[in-house]
Formats: C-alpha cells, sequence, structure tokens
C-alpha cells in the first residue's frame, strides 16, 4: 500500500459519522468473536506466523459488523489496537497479511478518506460539478444520495461496509473501485481545483490502484466452466 494514503489523517476508520451509517443493519454472524488467546499471543509477541495470519482473517472479518457484534466481542479489538499504536497502525498491520486482511484494510483506508472528505467544501463543490454533468453514473446508481451534501460520500461508505457485512465481497470491492475512479475524475474535471482537491484525486488514484491490487484474482477453471 502506498505510503500517503495510510500515514494521512483519516479519524476514526471505525467510526462512521454520518447519519446514513447509524441506519439499522443486519446483525453479525452468530457467534463470531475473535480468538482471546491468539491475541494474547500477539500482543506479547509468542504468537507464531501462521497463528498470526489467522489473527489477521479474524479481525478482517469482525470489522464490517463492528457496529451489531456484541460488545464483548468489539472490545476484543481494543488490547490489538492498542499493542499495535491505533487503528491506522491495525490497517498497516492487517495490509501486511494478503487476501482478506488486505483487501479490507485497503476497503476501510478508502471509507476513512470518504468521510473526511464529505465535509471539505472544495471536495463537495467537485463532487456537485461532476453530478451536473453525469447526475447518478452507471456503476454508482442505487448507491448515491438525491442530493449532494455532507451525507453523500459517507453514504457511499456505508454501502461499501454493508456490502462486506454482508458477505458480498465482489459487489463492495466493485463500488470501492468505481467510488474512488468516480472521485479521481471529479478531481481532474473540476474548475479551478484547490489544493485539497488536487490532493483528493491523486489519493483517489492510490486507493483505486491499491484495492485494485489486493482484490482475488477470477479463477480461470470458473471462467472456462462458464463459457
Amino acid at each position: 500500500m502506498h505510503d500517503k494514503p495510510l500515514l494521512k489523517s483519516v479519524g476514526e476508520l471505525l467510526r462512521r459519522p454520518h447519519g446514513s451509517s447509524h441506519r439499522t443493519r443486519q446483525a453479525g454472524p452468530e457467534g463470531f468473536a475473535l480468538d482471546v488467546s491468539k491475541v494474547a499471543g500477539f500482543t506479547s509477541g509468542t504468537l507464531g506466523p501462521e497463528d498470526e495470519a489467522a489473527l489477521a482473517d479474524e479481525v478482517a472479518q469482525l470489522l464490517p459488523h463492528h457496529w451489531d457484534l456484541p460488545t464483548k466481542s468489539v472490545e476484543a479489538l481494543t488490547p490489538l489496537v492498542d499493542h499495535l499504536g491505533g487503528q491506522q497502525e491495525l490497517m498497516a498491520w492487517l495490509d501486511r497479511h494478503p487476501g482478506r486482511p488486505r483487501l479490507t484494510a485497503r476497503i476501510y483506508v478508502l471509507l476513512g478518506h470518504l468521510d473526511q472528505y464529505s465535509e471539505d467544501p472544495e471536495v463537495l463543490a467537485a463532487v456537485r460539478h461532476a453530478r451536473a454533468q453525469d447526475p447518478y453514473p452507471v456503476r454508482l446508481r442505487g448507491y448515491l444520495t438525491p442530493e449532494t451534501n455532507d451525507e453523500t460520500l459517507g453514504g457511499l461508505a456505508y454501502r461499501i461496509e454493508e456490502l462486506l457485512g454482508d458477505n458480498r465481497e465482489q459487489d463492495a470491492i466493485a463500488l470501492a473501485l468505481a467510488t474512488a475512479d468516480w472521485l479521481r475524475s471529479a478531481a481532474q474535471n473540476a474548475e479551478s481545483p484547490g489544493s485539497d482537491v488536487r490532493e483528493m484525486g491523486e489519493l483517489m488514484g492510490h486507493m483505486h490502484h491499491d484495492i485494485s491490487e489486493a482484490a482475488p484474482r477470477p479463477d480461470p477453471a470458473a471462467r472456462q466452466e462458464l463459457g
């Protein structure tokens, strides 16, 4: 993953601040919880590489359900996050593990930026300009709010996270990539873009590349069977 999106402050990655993020969600997987013995081993430095990879996968499974899992399950993350040094460091740790952990981390970094830019007037102006040309881009239909306001980008972040939580990984990837591509294009086509808009466009280009790189590749055998 590129350093710039990770090292840039993106706020509380596991807290969706916008109203669209507080809608009722389906309950998380029944009985799901982190393996506390693995957490303890990791924080004490005694966990082996295979168990650490398994722990990273468990964390990646938990993150999309942090709104609807029992408090005890979510709190199991606390010593892990504290040990790593914060939520951004948690994402960097997940990114070191290929597969679901890396993909989840990169998507959550995108979500953090979407939440951050939701309150940026320059970015919203660029988004309004883009929507004046094409109010509902094909790949975002059904996901964009009717009005362009501080709920628009946060709403997209919520929908991406919701798809992950519903085990619709490919749909989440597709929406994440479409969102990053759309915002990159909005920055490129903005009228007199300021530094925030130019930076946003550059970051979205990084995010599109990083998520694409982490996404699972289609199985060639499966494609042949479908053919």
